[in-house]
């Protein structure tokens, strides 16, 4: 699994820059990293109970704590401190993006909610 050999947070722009050592290089939106969160919180704790999160489009990262040698802690200024992001999450979610944010808009049109905090 590649690993990254270079992580950036743009805070004003709200997008976490990441290279990799296989040269794949990703800018993922603080909204999708907090909505794609490895939390139980967000992904429930099986299949079928993922939670979905609304009023996310403002969130921004407060703090990035290293783990060991396979993942980063992000903390959000949401308060939402519980994801542990391994290298190999980070790699899927920058390469899996289009889709994957494809899906959540989709998802939040069908539940009737807005991106958008109240």
């Amino acid at each position: 699994m590649p690993r990254p050999t270079e992580i950036k947070l743009h805070q004003q722009s709200r997008v976490l820059e990441i290279h990799f050592d296989d040269g794949f290089t990703c800018n993922l939106p603080c909204e999708y990293l907090r909505v794609y969160s490895p939390s139980a919180e967000v992904r429930g704790h099986g299949p079928g109970q993922e939670v979905l999160q609304i009023g996310k489009e403002d969130v921004n990262i407060a703090g990035i704590e290293q783990m060991g040698n396979y993942a980063i802690k992000i903390s959000f200024d949401d308060n939402h401190d519980s994801g542990i992001y391994s290298w190999e999450t980070l790699y899927e979610l920058g390469r899996d993006y289009e889709n994957n944010w494809a899906d959540y808009l989709q998802r939040l049109r069908d539940a009737g909610v807005s991106r958008r905090a109240d």
